[in-house]
């Protein structure tokens, strides 16, 4: 599907009307948002210096709800601009690295400042969706009809999977192109089920729970047969997570998780059986504690792009070389040292620890509400899953991930408010 094979008239009349919409209704335009974030089209916007430029419907909406919420905000002067929350600081401070970096390289012909300034507006999108829903969340029936409206795009997302499991070799996203970008998808995955299982936790009721558990089984087989080795490793850390911090059903869940590790073996796939046999293929030898180890190109590439990010970063140690660095660097880590310096991933850990922080507190001090317990453990499983999943991926650049994941960032940050202003029924 291609937004430039419709009429102008009918882009520049959806547009009109989501403006609109989030003028009067900025809840139904975040809504609306939350949909798109993972079943909107893309479409070409030319290129840069070679590269093509992708922009999906989301962009669009974006940018339009944006423009509605500032002019609600200058019609509604009580409208407040921007919350406090606990993150604000880390991420104004992170963002105006990011921006000073790029204006260096781009002045010391280190980043291209075109490609710069089409990277910075993806990267500070993710920003500008956590503030427009910190803003506008006001009460728990609000976060609770957000939430839901993630879990049911999950769930299409999930019934897209299934209804391609025989016709591709890796299951992807959808509207993600030529080829697909499987490992998007199996970052998106690892949020979406650290969520269930949140709720699988704190269900009022066995039905509920059962309900949970059998989505988590229907999310879970699309993320396998994603075939992300990224996707597999960060599965631990988002599950240690859980059984780290629900004490009370510690010992339920890692009898579950040595259930999956005897079942699995037996019940996994051809195609995940060789997925992992390849791995080890001796395309590419590398000497570990002094004995020699042999990768595929695949997982030999990703090897090689910390070496190649810690070269980068080690020739501009303090800002980097701006954004984009010019060099796929398939990590987080050292991308963001190559791209912003040492300033710039000590910002991002910044922001990385106060993340965790909030949802940390929001856990502890939300007792009791087990909306509020779901999703703020949730949050903080997958939290862990995604860093994980940046050793292998620039997975905090990623916009099927990061989108939904700053929404729930910005749901965790205003529950302590709203959870205090609920009458208990």
């Amino acid at each position: 599907m291609d937004f430039l094979n419709l009429p102008p008239f009918l882009i520049a009349l959806l547009g009109v009307a989501v403006f609109f919409i989030s003028l009067f209704k900025t809840n139904i335009a975040l809504g609306i948002l939350i949909f798109s974030m993972l079943l909107s089209p893309e479409f070409s916007a030319g290129a840069i210096t070679g590269r093509q430029v992708i922009l999906r419907a989301e962009d669009i909406f974006l940018i339009v709800i944006f423009l509605g919420w500032m002019a609600r905000m200058a019609i509604n002067k009580e409208v407040g601009l921007m919350k406090r929350t606990a993150l604000n600081q880390p991420i104004i401070i992170y963002s105006a690295i990011c921006l000073v970096a790029t204006l260096l390289g781009a002045a010391q012909g280190t980043c291209n400042i075109k490609q710069g300034v089409f990277y910075l507006f993806k990267y500070l999108e993710y920003f500008v969706i956590f503030f427009m829903a910190v803003n506008n969340i006001e009460d728990l029936k609000q976060a609770r009809v957000f939430v839901v409206l993630m879990l049911i795009t999950c769930f299409l997302v999930d019934i897209y999977s299934w209804t391609h499991l025989g016709s591709v070799e890796r299951l992807s996203a959808p509207f993600e192109g030529k080829g697909g970008e499987p490992n998007t998808l199996s970052g998106y995955l690892i949020l979406m089920m650290a969520l269930i299982m949140g709720f699988i936790l704190h269900s009022k009721s066995l039905g509920q729970r059962l309900l949970f558990i059998g989505f988590f089984i229907f999310t879970f087989v699309p993320f396998v047969l994603t075939l992300s080795r990224g996707g597999w490793i960060a599965f631990f850390p988002m599950f240690f997570t859980f059984v780290l911090l629900a004490r009370k059903y510690r010992q339920y869940l890692v009898m579950v998780l040595v259930a999956i590790a005897l079942i699995m073996p037996y019940v996994a796939p051809d195609r995940v059986r060789a997925r992992i046999a390849e791995t080890f293929a001796p395309e590419k030898s590398y000497v570990v504690f002094g004995k020699k180890m042999g990768l595929s190109e695949s997982a030999a590439a990703r090897v090689d792009s910390w070496k190649v990010g810690f070269e980068l970063w080690a020739k501009r140690p303090v800002l980097g070389h701006g954004i984009p660095s010019g060099v796929v660097v398939d990590n987080q880590y050292t991308r963001v040292l190559s791209e912003t310096g040492l300033l710039g991933i000590l910002a991002f850990f910044w922001i990385v620890y106060c993340l965790f922080s909030l949802g940390g507190e929001v856990y502890k001090n939300t007792k009791g509400n087990d909306f509020s317990q779901a999703v703020s453990l949730g949050f903080l499983a997958g939290l862990a899953g995604l860093l994980a999943h940046s050793f292998s991926s620039a997975t905090f650049i990623l916009i099927r991930v990061m989108e939904p994941f700053w929404f729930l960032a910005a749901i965790v940050a205003v529950l302590p408010e709203i959870v205090n202003q609920e009458t208990p029924a």
